[in-house]
């Protein structure tokens, strides 16, 4: 529950410090006197968004803390998960600086908006007119019968599953679509693959193939080549391997006399020793040079399949070809394996289906039984608030879909008198007669919810007299096991209170202020007379006031 709240430089609130007690709290005040202003301040704390708009002095920055007595609430798995200090007594503070920024802190951690949003989900509940109207939204409707139901841990398996349903399902239709746009191209690819497959491609094979084609389509001007230097080598009188000879003779008769005309001999002898083996190398090919028109058209043919191939697929090498049949490889792999993981996603969703259909068979069956008691209640309590023939008539209807809670849909039907037709409760029900239906909600859900702390927030709009009472006596009673608070201008409601804080506006100098302090029993009678007759007590009102409050 919350104990304490701080405000300093929120809009007319310059500096405010109130401490809470638990039980039932009232709020009065006239209209504009700032009651919205301690909601805006406590909703900021709870993680709503601010603006500049909140500063009072735009210069300063506004902090507003809270501190809440969590001790009974099993919140430590929340603060270890969030790697947060857990203290019994937790402080929620939101600072919002002139240059529009805003931070958060968790017992001086700092924390962004949404772990805050998430922390006082378990900790307040401000119950505002707009909820009163959310009151006829089927999720609103739906939230209230699982409530009784205790289904909130089933629907938790449920949307996880359903989760991975769903994500599940979307590969399955990828793989599908995949498959259905994919059969052309599939069939094209497979004989792009065919035709680099048969050729049987290899790295450097192009090169040797080419080298291979000149040497056998020339082979006629390269034998006559080769015999020419031959013939020019050896040739018994004039052939080069003659000329080197003689050269060496006479130069190894001077060898003896200097180093140089050694050196001349030397290098001579090598040159006789090379040219000799470069003749018999050339001889050699000379030998094996034959002329092979079939070998040669078979090159031919080869290259042939390899240039139509680089040109049909715009690349200028074997290498990238290959690179290619790899890629078509993957791809006509890929589509001939897109059945088994088809198989396998409609054998995986068949499986979840089933999980999810009994999930939601015990979320429906556990609706079905606490639908009747709901209705039961419901009418028990707006009996007492002056609507002694109202009646509803709930109604789940079975769909095929996976909802978000289950494969229900929901009639939420109202009737307010004998005779009456039964309709949805936004038609059908008036302002005074949705506040009544919604406290008595709230009333019947106190028994199931573990929240700490609930605001009503004029709640009591179009009642008074007698109803008004029993409006009070109910929150009265749902402060046994919570914290109440209820913003009223009723009397009745405020009567009823354990304490009672009262909201002015004053003026100070030029500048409009708001407070909020707690009343003292003098100054409550004093209150709740003013609320009976107007700023002028009378007597008779002071004396209706102590009558209510005793």
């Amino acid at each position: 529950m919350i104990t304490a709240l701080t405000i300093k430089n929120y809009a007319l609130i310059e500096k405010l410090s109130i401490d809470f007690s638990k039980g039932f709290s009232i709020l009065t005040g006239e209209t504009g006197a700032g009651k919205s202003i301690i909601l805006g301040a406590i909703g900021l704390v709870l993680g709503k968004r601010a603006d500049l708009s909140s500063l009072k002095n735009k210069e300063e920055k506004c902090i507003i803390e809270a501190q809440f007595d969590i001790s009974k609430y099993n919140l430590k798995p929340f603060f270890e998960t969030n790697d947060l200090d857990f203290e019994e007594e937790t402080i929620i503070r939101r600072e919002i600086l002139p240059s529009g920024k805003s931070r958060a802190f968790i017992n001086d951690s700092p924390v962004n908006l949404q772990e805050l949003q998430e922390l006082s989900d378990f900790l307040i509940d401000i119950h505002s007119q707009q909820q009163t109207q959310e009151l006829s939204d089927e999720k609103v409707q739906f939230q209230i019968i699982d409530a009784i139901a205790q289904n909130y841990e089933t629907i938790a398996d449920y949307q996880v599953l359903l989760k991975t349903y769903k994500s599940d399902k979307a590969k399955l239709n990828t793989l599908l679509k995949k498959q259905s746009d994919s059969v052309k191209e599939h069939e094209y690819n497979s004989y792009l693959l065919k035709e680099l497959t048969e050729a049987k491609l290899k790295i450097g094979e192009q090169e040797e193939l080419e080298e291979e084609f000149e040497k056998l389509n020339n082979v006629e001007v390269i034998k006559e080549s080769i015999d020419k230097s031959l013939a020019l080598a050896n040739e018994e009188q004039f052939g080069v391997f003659h000329n080197l000879n003689e050269i060496k003779t006479a130069l190894q008769k001077i060898a003896a006399f200097s180093q140089e005309y050694d050196s001349f001999f030397t290098r001579i002898s090598s040159i006789a020793i090379e040219f000799d083996d470069f003749s018999k190398e050339i001889e050699s090919v000379s030998e094996k040079l034959i002329n092979d028109p079939t070998r040669l058209e078979m090159i031919n043919q080869k290259l042939q399949i390899i240039y139509n191939l680089q040109k049909k697929h715009q690349v200028n090498s074997v290498a990238e070809l290959l690179s290619i049949q790899s890629d078509l490889e993957l791809s006509v792999s890929e589509l001939e394996n897109i059945e088994d993981e088809i198989a396998k996603y409609t054998e995986l969703l068949d499986s979840k289906k089933l999980q999810l259909d009994e999930l939601a068979s015990t979320i429906h069956g556990n609706r079905e039984k606490a639908i009747p008691d709901l209705s039961r209640d419901l009418v028990a309590i707006l009996s007492t608030l002056g609507m002694p023939n109202s009646q509803f008539k709930i109604t789940l209807l079975p769909s095929d879909t996976f909802f978000e809670n289950g494969k229900d849909e929901l009639q939420f039907l109202f009737s307010a008198n004998k005779g009456s037709d039964f309709g949805l409760l936004k038609k059908v029900a008036s302002g005074g007669e949705m506040s009544r239906i919604m406290l008595a909600v709230k009333a019947i859900l106190a028994k199931f919810s573990k929240l700490p702390t609930l605001i009503f927030d004029e709640i009591d709009t179009g009642v008074s007299g007698e109803i008004a009472i029993r409006m009070g006596e109910i929150m009265k009673e749902m402060s046994q096991t919570m914290q109440i608070f209820a913003i009223t201008h009723l009397p009745q409601i405020a009567a009823k209170g354990d304490a009672h804080f009262k909201v002015s506006k004053t003026i100070v100098g030029e500048d409009t202020q708001s407070e909020l302090r707690l009343l003292s029993a003098d100054e409550r009678v004093v209150e709740i007379a003013q609320m009976l007759s107007g700023s002028i007590v009378s007597d008779s009102a002071l004396n209706h006031a102590k009558a209510l409050l005793n």
